[in-house]
């Protein structure tokens, strides 16, 4: 792995476990989508081991929905603090998670509604294979939560992970796979399992850092007749610059496919990684001793 691109993954692997609950803008109140907005993870080598340290992230996105009559417009921020400890378990990096998202959302021209989203809690493993390769798995548990436009049900979240990051390539893919704890309100809404799949596959040159993105989203059959499963597919492009201490990343997409969002959507995003501190990056990490991993169990 070039020295550069080392650098990049330390900043760049922060949002592996950004999440969002947040209600779908489809045609039928009791449609709802998935806890993790699709997409979130783009950009980013989650399947890489991170040099231990604190960093605060934001991913900020704007999308418009082509609904009918009039297009749905939302806004969703997706700020995050990650701990890289320096401990390992089962001989991966352990790293610790929270998000405490804010979204605003036009659902059909209406008026702006502007909350708070649904707290993310999450650790991650992430393995050094060598030869460039990494893996992570990630579990997490968004919070429940009182709202009238975000979701609001407790879910679990699994995410599995992959990366290739030699000769200053990203080559990712992340799946997440979301399990709500109950999937229905007491208003109705049915909240579906769901699976994501975000994809990266973009190319350093110096500081910029460019290539294609893409994601996928779907609804998980459920229990209940006549729900209308929701999905999508989008591509795009990233432009990533590194300023130093900061690295700013910026992706368009653009759906291709959907299934029941009442239309497709433009999304613009853009990312901030900023590490409050960071220790090198061939520092080892120690074991957890054994009497922390006995309190674990």
């Amino acid at each position: 792995m070039i020295h550069g691109f080392r650098y990049a993954t330390s900043t760049l692997g922060l949002a592996l476990c950004v999440g969002l609950g947040l209600t779908t803008l489809a045609s039928g109140p009791a449609q709802a989508g998935s806890a993790a907005q699709p997409g979130q993870t783009v950009g980013l080598p989650v399947g890489a081991q991170l040099p231990v340290g604190l960093y605060f992230v934001n991913t900020s996105s704007f999308g418009v929905r082509d609904t009918r009559p009039l297009d749905s417009e939302s806004n969703i921020n997706l700020p995050t603090f990650l701990w890289a400890t320096p401990w390992s378990l089962l001989g991966g990096r352990l790293n610790l998670a929270a998000i405490q998202p804010v979204v605003a959302s036009s659902p059909r021209g209406t008026p702006y509604q502007i909350g708070i989203g649904q707290p993310l809690l999450a650790a991650q493993l992430a393995w050094n294979l060598g030869y460039d390769i990494g893996v992570s798995y990630l579990f997490g548990g968004y919070l429940p939560i009182e709202t009238s436009f975000l979701t609001q049900n407790a879910s679990l979240s699994h995410r599995f992970a992959a990366t290739y990051s030699g000769n200053g390539f990203n080559l990712t893919a992340n799946l997440l796979y979301g399990v709500f704890v109950d999937p229905v309100t007491a208003q109705g809404v049915v909240y579906p399992d769901y699976l994501n799949l975000d994809l990266t596959a973009t190319k350093k040159f110096g500081k910029w850092e460019v290539g294609p993105v893409a994601f996928a989203s779907t609804d998980l059959p459920t229990r209940f007749p006549g729900y209308r499963r929701q999905g999508q597919i989008a591509v795009g492009g990233l432009v990533g610059y590194n300023f130093g201490p900061v690295n700013v990343q910026a992706y368009v997409t653009r759906d291709v496919a959907e299934r029941n969002y009442g239309g497709r959507e433009t999304r613009g995003w853009l990312r901030l990684i900023v590490p409050i501190y960071k220790e090198s990056i061939n520092s080892a990490a120690p074991l957890i001793p054994l009497s922390w991993r006995q309190s674990l169990r």
